[in-house]
């Protein structure tokens, strides 16, 4: 149990109004965890990237395209649509989402574009199917 000093700040103070059940009821501030905590938050730009990254794989078909780029390697468009089941201009669409928050790479052979997953999308998609996965507490 902490201690009430002038280092440990804790300000308790009644709120009005409707509160949720995710909300305090109590403004209680431990002001030098608080701030030490805010001084040691990641910088916005990189927390921008970060989130564009999880948005990317915020879709069943590019989870799907993933999930194909993990377990078959590199993949062409077309093989990518057979696997998925959807289009290959739906694909591609996909593809380049997933490109653009740095989960996959790709690189032209002649006529062909192929893909593949990057080590961060490697570990983003595990740990997505790894939440998923796990049992609701």
């Amino acid at each position: 149990m902490r201690s009430t000093t002038d280092a440990n700040i804790r300000m308790n103070v009644r709120m009005s109004g409707a509160m949720g059940d995710e909300t305090c009821e109590l403004l209680c501030l431990d002001l030098p965890r608080a701030e030490a905590l805010r001084h040691a938050r990641r910088p916005l730009s990189e927390l921008v990237v970060a989130a564009e990254a999880a948005k990317a794989l915020a879709d069943p078909t590019r989870l799907t395209v993933a999930l194909a780029l993990r377990d078959g390697g590199e993949l062409c468009v077309c093989d990518l649509a057979w696997v998925c089941e959807r289009s290959d201009k739906l694909v591609s669409h996909h593809a380049r989402v997933l490109r653009a928050g740095g989960l996959v790479e790709s690189r032209r052979e002649r006529k062909m574009v192929l893909y593949s997953l990057t080590d961060r999308g490697r570990r983003l998609l595990d740990a997505t199917l790894d939440a998923q996965a796990q049992p609701a507490l």
